[in-house]
């Protein structure tokens, strides 16, 4: 009979020697914080610190440190860049272009989160954070743009299918409001009668029988998001 092959097995030690380069990559995470205010999506933006992208803004991102989950890194970061710790991140999208990063390899994923801008104050002011508006956004450090814009295009996918929209709202408001997120989220103006219509079959509200005081227009009725409504 033929002898029986012997599978030599490899141990890490010998996989990291062999493949040395393949373990000198960099991990980060980069996260896209956006909030509404003034009829307008904005995003959360900082002074890039390398000279190669001197007078840019970057996204508020960090390596991954060896000993970090990658969840963890992109809640570390946050809270690091602006003292929130109340805010819901959701993975999106992993970037790898080999010049992505003019240090090196640089592997990064991105997160992306929503917020009331007048519910959540930066808790932070010495490191020249500030707010764009998205549409006024012409270029940022290294491919943050692309990254900002797949972020983008999750939140448009997802806004009519998920009650994501609400983080950007106050807890009690009314359908006009609702329907200005909607709007300047999606870049469009949406028909009145047909956006009240498809928002009131989704059983995403709670009517709180109150109506709007002290506005510019015609009060109207005050809701709430559906408690059991979970994004």
């Amino acid at each position: 009979m033929p002898e029986r092959m012997i599978t030599r097995l490899k141990n890490a030690e010998t996989e990291k020697i062999s493949h040395q380069d393949y373990f000198n990559i960099a991990v980060s995470v980069d996260c896209v914080i956006l909030g509404y205010e003034n009829r307008e999506l904005k995003v959360l933006l900082i002074k890039s610190d390398l000279e190669e992208f001197k007078g840019l803004h970057s996204l508020l991102g960090d390596l991954v440190r060896p000993d970090e989950d990658l969840d963890a890194a992109s809640y570390r970061v946050l809270n690091e860049r602006t003292g929130l710790d109340d805010v819901f991140l959701e993975q999106v999208q992993t970037f790898g272009n080999t010049n992505r990063h003019p240090s090196g390899r640089v592997v990064t994923t991105a997160y992306y989160s929503l917020l009331d801008i007048r519910n959540h104050r930066l808790q932070l002011s010495n490191n020249e954070l500030s707010w764009h508006s998205v549409h006024s956004i012409k270029k940022l450090a290294f491919d943050h743009h692309a990254i900002l814009q797949s972020c983008l295009s999750r939140l448009r996918e997802q806004v009519m299918e998920r009650p994501l929209i609400f983080n950007l709202l106050s807890p009690k408001f009314s359908l006009r409001e609702l329907q200005e997120v909607y709007e300047a989220i999606l870049g469009v103006g949406l028909d009145r009668r047909n956006f009240r219509k498809k928002i009131m079959l989704k059983d995403w509200l709670t009517d709180l029988k109150e109506i709007e005081t002290n506005v510019p227009h015609r009060p109207g009725r005050l809701y709430k998001l559906n408690k059991e409504c979970k994004a």
